[in-house]
């Protein structure tokens, strides 16, 4: 038995009058409706992450099987039937992840897991013994004196936990962006993080670290929870920690990245791009499922569907993103060489495959009826609107710098973080109700915004 309201229930909901005065009822197109519960029973998106992930498997940005995927991806997009389909590629530094090892020497001997984050240097290939010095929170790192490290290695804790809007991933992420550098510039010889997860298991999770010009980078790993509460229950016994750690990554040169773009295209020229997209780059130690075939799948899936119907005003824009784990670096080429481009929106769906449970927009003004469509058509799926403004993406944020609209698809972070980066990111992890909802969602906003008889003209560019 379907939990969802019907139609009829959400419109009512939606017109009550706030004040004595009424309002118009905002009606929900009949043929967007049919489309958006048609996708309540799709198939396209689970086929996608599926087939991507068991036939490319793992794909480390700029190497050898990210390449593979690219040419999985065009040839997906070709036998769908999307439009001026290709590849825009880039050039980029490569770096590839070593043997990694980890024990406490003393006071109790024991083996850690833990692996290396994403641009770490290395130890000498038998490795380093050190002490520890221990930080429950990278605002204690920060306070430590200058020169204070100097032949250690840093701990750096946190107290992530798990929140819908997955908030508490911006907050807690420095003691991985940024906490390696600010440990090596205060001399330490190596660092090792509290992974910046909500999982309790025994699966560190990896993801970058950033070295700003000038500090050398130093060998930096994660350690899964389980033993990042391990070594802070030994701190609390007042007891010298001595780790010993071998980290063998390695930086190989400048390697090939690049994006892949399929279209719909649109019956007016003159009225915006509508630009959706996800990353076709995923970390090596799972396939990718969570992060980012799936989001790959849903796109792919709600612009195929409006592919299969009547030609949008709008031009529908499918982009797979590279290079996306390790800086965002296709979405910024993509920014590049698409800026002289009039885009109308971008959304992208990068935040795994739970339910979507609320829409943000930012559009101009002159556009406002949009949200109000968009308010009617997805509240049947159980998704409310925020009052934020949107603009979420590491890929599309170059394009918000420019000025680009946004429409938001915001899914559930609870439990995003419990497999984000590890080698559980698999097939396993996803729902395909849940996907379908998701493909139900887009394909709904496609309708509404690639036919909005509305001008979506600039906003002002977000900084």
């Amino acid at each position: 038995m379907s939990t969802r309201p019907s139609l009829a229930a959400a419109l009512v909901a939606l017109t009550a009058p706030a004040t004595a005065q009424q309002v118009a009822p905002v009606v929900v197109d009949p043929a967007v409706a049919k489309l958006r519960d048609a996708a309540l029973s799709d198939t396209l998106a689970f086929e996608i992450t599926e087939g991507l992930t068991t036939e490319v498997g793992p794909r480390l940005a700029a190497t050898e099987a990210e390449a593979r995927g690219r040419s999985w991806a065009v040839a997906k997009l070709k036998a769908l039937g999307f439009r001026n389909v290709r590849v825009e590629t880039f050039i980029m530094p490569v770096w590839l992840r070593g043997a990694e090892r980890g024990e406490i020497v003393a006071p109790y001997p024991q083996a850690v897991a833990l692996t290396a984050l994403g641009n770490s240097g290395a130890t000498p290939p038998e490795g380093l013994t050190a002490e520890v010095a221990v930080f429950r929170t990278f605002a204690e790192l920060a306070a430590a004196p200058d020169g204070s490290l100097k032949g250690k290695i840093a701990y750096i804790g946190h107290a992530m936990q798990p929140t819908q809007d997955g908030s508490s991933y911006g907050a807690f992420g420095a003691a991985r962006r940024a906490g390696p550098a600010l440990a090596a510039r205060k001399g330490a010889v190596a660092v090792v993080i509290r992974s910046i997860g909500t999982d309790f298991h025994r699966n560190p999770h990896t993801g970058s670290t950033n070295w700003p010009q000038g500090v050398q980078p130093i060998p930096a790993a994660a350690l899964s929870v389980s033993d990042a509460q391990l070594l802070e229950r030994i701190a609390e016994r007042g007891k010298p920690i001595r780790l010993h750690l071998t980290l063998t990554p390695r930086f190989a040169g400048q390697g090939t990245s690049g994006n892949v773009i399929g279209e719909v295209p649109g019956s007016d020229p003159q009225a915006g791009i509508v630009l959706v997209g996800g990353h076709l780059d995923s970390w090596d130690l799972g396939t990718g499922a969570l992060d980012d075939a799936a989001g790959l799948g849903i796109v792919t899936a709600a612009a195929k569907r409006i592919l299969d119907g009547s030609r949008p005003r709008r031009t529908i824009r499918v982009v797979w993103y590279g290079a996306e784990e390790v800086g965002g670096l296709g979405g910024r080429d993509y920014a590049r060489v698409h800026a002289g481009e009039r885009h109308a929106t971008a959304s992208e769906s990068d935040f795994g495959a739970d339910r979507i449970w609320r829409f943000e927009v930012n559009l101009p003004p002159s556009a406002a009826g949009v949200a109000d469509r968009l308010q009617a058509v997805l509240a049947p799926l159980g998704i409310t609107r925020g009052s934020g403004p949107a603009g979420n993406g590491t890929d599309i944020a170059p394009l918000f710098a420019q000025g680009v609209g946004a429409v938001d698809l915001n899914q559930s972070g609870l439990q995003y973080f419990d497999t984000h980066h590890t080698p559980d990111d698999t097939l396993e992890r996803i729902d395909p109700a849940q996907l379908q909802q998701n493909v139900a969602a887009w394909t709904a906003m496609l309708a509404v915004v690639a036919n909005a008889p509305e001008e979506i003209g600039p906003v002002a560019p977000r900084k």
